[in-house]
């Protein structure tokens, strides 16, 4: 309890406001504890707050620009002992950003590998296999070791005597020690010892076991345990740059040039150049250059590379198209509405790139873990030998189980586990249409037992439709929708477009029939003159006032459209009611097949709505959500106090929302879901972002986001269990260094191989 007055509280209390934001890229990094370590260091400075991951080899910096600067940042991490570059400019288009050396690491590894294996071989197998043991082997295995410890582990000590220098100890101390441990015992063995002596003969053993420590050679742990060692940090790297393929595949989407229109001539010029306002040209089988919208031409737009949806969407005058998508159909013009960091793919590229770069509270613990486990090791290796010696006196033994407790114990699987589940689950889901804004949504999936769905846009189309036409006794039923369409085409209510696009269709292409004395009733209905007949539309009111009553059939007829949440439209002409037309705002084709797919991930739909109760019953009736579950009539500004009023009554809650109304819910709600088709307000509110307008997207999110972290659990349980029971077996010399080298580099691989089956997502 702080009793402490406001005038009491010290100023300096208050937090600094953090608001500088940089991104550094980090090298000389081997390991998680090389990451901690960084992390700490950075943390440790006032107005700082780091994150520091070592799969995507970048720390995030949040900053007080009063007090600190990037150049103390990046001093910070070279006094550390490693390397960082602040943000980079424009990246080579065949480069993303500070990522350089990616791209060459697996290729230096693999030359470094190849040699070494080359070398190494003929040691192990002499080691083991004493029939092939000749005189003098032991001086043939040196010759052919000494390179594979010295050039081949270079990178292993180099990074040691960097992490010494600066009073720590990582994983690569560890490998550095073990190696050269086994490597100098050899030479004293040869040289000082009786290992020298031509003749000498020794087995192999996966323990350790009594032998005469001056005979011994410990060359083909020595040479083999760096050939695994490489091998595994080989693979990782491989591995880590397929973990991360989906995003530089998205970064890369993006046309290079676009032919623009200027003072009526068509020119040639970069993407970057182009401005919002611009209007260029798109020719078939040509990428959109950037956001925009189309003012001339018709075709149809291949989206699949942003959005997982296979089939192309017919585009004309006034539809959006969005930039890195293909055209497939025909010549159109668009002008460019959003250009650079502001088009949706850069937000895309963005928000994938923020979720790889952050930390799930899992990976918090293993960091811990990993900061503390590389001394702790040490120790135990230290105790290892002592124990040893003092319980059987056997150098040798006491000498091969330490050299193996320190070789086992390296925790690069610790540090792997969590952020490449994360590169490539967020990869795949981008491919998918999906972005998952940060680690933490992963964790939110776990847990949510409801999720609200919002009507307009989600479950439905958000566009009016004409679903029936309803002819009185008499009336022709293709005259009734001409007569109505026509004069319902010179109006722009969303109703009448409705109307009018129905007719236009049914007409084949013939055209709708001029309209005269065409005049428009607010709230009410239109009038005028077609085809030499007085028509009029709009609600039974606007009939009524001109004295045209509804026979017994159509006003039944009206009843049973409203009854059943729609918008009944009558017709009357001469004086005359003619018919009803039915108006709605139609269902999406698959929302009842997502509310299926919701159901079966063990989570009960909420419809909400602002419409009226006819409407919201009839739509759920429709989609298979239960009556009880539909709350209607609900204010835009009531929407996230519903969200409280869910999460109050112990739900947990998922919202799905499109609109500037549905922001708030979805920040209110513990996990939201924004469709990628509505507001900007909905999407920067929203932890996962659907990029199609396709409900069953949401099921997927969800599934993508919890395999994503069952993959995480997966991983850094065999990381830890690994650790856990290979120590004690190294530590009572039921292991071989060699044995150890090979295990130890395998639980790497198998983390990130174990992570790479999030691409087979579907």
């Amino acid at each position: 309890m702080n009793s402490a007055t406001p005038e009491q509280a010290p100023a300096t209390c208050a937090p600094p406001v953090l608001e500088g934001h940089v991104e550094l890229a980090i090298g000389g990094m081997t390991c998680a504890s090389c990451a901690a370590r960084v992390e700490k260091k950075l943390n440790r400075m006032e107005g700082v707050a780091a994150t520091v991951n070592y799969a995507t080899e970048k720390a995030r910096v949040a900053y007080d620009t009063g007090t600190v600067a990037v150049a103390d940042l990046v001093a910070t991490v070279e006094r550390t002992g490693y390397t960082a570059a602040g943000p980079a400019g424009p990246a080579p288009d065949d480069t993303p950003a500070g990522q350089p050396a990616a791209a060459s690491e697996p290729d230096t590894l693999r030359q470094r590998l190849t040699v070494c294996a080359v070398l190494a071989a003929p040691v192990i197998l002499l080691s083991m296999v004493p029939a092939l043991q000749f005189d003098n082997w032991q001086w043939l295995s040196l010759t052919l070791a000494a390179p594979v410890v010295v050039w081949g582990a270079l990178p292993f000590h180099r990074a040691a005597w960097t992490n010494l220098r600066h009073g720590a100890a990582t994983m690569d101390t560890l490998v550095s020690v073990g190696t050269l441990a086994a490597f100098g015992w050899s030479l004293w063995a040869l040289f000082l010892g009786g290992a020298g002596m031509p003749g000498m003969r020794h087995g192999f053993s996966l323990t350790a076991g009594r032998a005469d420590g001056a005979a011994t050679v410990y060359l083909e742990v020595a040479a083999g345990v760096t050939v695994f060692l490489l091998l595994g940090r080989w693979l990782e790297a491989r591995s880590k740059r397929q973990a991360g393929a989906a995003l530089r595949a998205l970064m890369h989407l993006g046309a290079k040039d676009v032919t623009v229109l200027r003072g009526g001539r068509e020119a040639r010029i970069a993407v970057r150049e182009l401005g919002v306002g611009d209007r260029f040209v798109v020719r078939p089988g040509e990428k959109v250059a950037t956001d925009g919208t189309v003012v001339e031409g018709t075709s149809a737009v291949d989206a699949s590379m942003l959005t997982g949806e296979s089939v192309p969407v017919d585009v004309g005058p006034g539809d959006p198209v969005t930039g890195a998508t293909v055209n497939a159909g025909g010549r159109i013009v668009v002008e460019a509405t959003r250009v650079g960091a502001d088009t949706q793919l850069a937000r895309m590229a963005r928000l994938v790139e923020d979720a790889q770069n952050g930390k799930a509270q899992v990976q918090r613990l293993a960091d811990r873990v990993s900061a503390v486990f590389v001394p702790v090791v040490l120790l135990i290796a230290l105790g290892t030998l002592v124990g040893w010696l003092l319980a059987t006196d056997d150098v040798t033994a006491a000498f091969t189980a330490a050299v193996a407790v320190l070789i086992i114990a390296c925790p690069c699987a610790l540090g792997l586990a969590t952020p490449t589940a994360l590169m490539v689950g967020t990869g795949r889901g981008a491919q998918l249409g999906i972005l998952i804004r940060g680690p933490e949504v992963l964790e939110s999936t776990r847990r949510v037992d409801t999720v609200v769905l919002d009507k307009t846009g989600t479950v439905t189309t958000g566009r009016m439709a004409l679903t029936d036409v309803l002819p009185a006794a008499g009336t022709d039923r293709a005259l009734l929708l001409r007569l109505a369409g026509a004069l319902e085409d010179a109006s722009e209510h969303p109703i009448a477009r409705a109307v009018a696009a129905a007719a236009a269709e049914a007409e084949n292409g013939a055209g709708l029939p001029a309209v005269s004395d065409f005049a428009n009733v607010p709230g009410l209905g239109v009038q005028g003159t077609v085809e030499g007949r007085r028509v009029l539309v709009g609600q039974e009111k606007f009939l009524a006032d001109r004295a045209v009553e509804l026979p017994r059939d159509l006003a039944d007829a009206k009843a049973a459209v409203e009854a059943s949440g729609r918008t009944a439209v009558t017709v009357a002409w001469d004086g005359e009611a003619r018919g009803v037309l039915a108006v709605a705002d139609t269902v999406k084709a698959t929302s009842a097949e997502a509310v299926r797919r919701l159901r079966a991930l063990g989570l009960t739909p909420v419809l909400l709505t602002g419409d009226n109760h006819a409407v919201a019953r009839a739509v759920a009736a429709e989609v298979g959500i239960d009556a009880a579950d539909v709350h209607a009539g609900v204010r835009p500004e009531d929407k996230a106090a519903m969200i409280t009023r869910l999460r109050a009554a112990g739900r947990t809650v998922a919202m799905v929302g499109d609109g500037v109304n549905d922001a708030a819910a979805l920040a209110t709600a513990d996990l939201g879901l924004a469709m990628g088709t509505g507001t900007d307000a909905a999407i920067e509110a929203g932890d996962l972002t659907l990029v199609r307008g396709d409900l069953r997207a949401a099921a997927d999110a969800i599934r993508l986001a919890r395999r994503t972290l069952a993959t995480i659990k997966g991983n850094l349980f065999w990381a830890f269990g690994y650790n856990v029971a290979a120590l004690p077996l190294a530590a009572a010399g039921l292991l071989n260094p060699m044995i150890a080298g090979f295990a130890m580099a395998f639980s790497s691989v198998f983390v990130v191989t174990n992570s790479l089956r999030l691409r087979t997502f579907t």
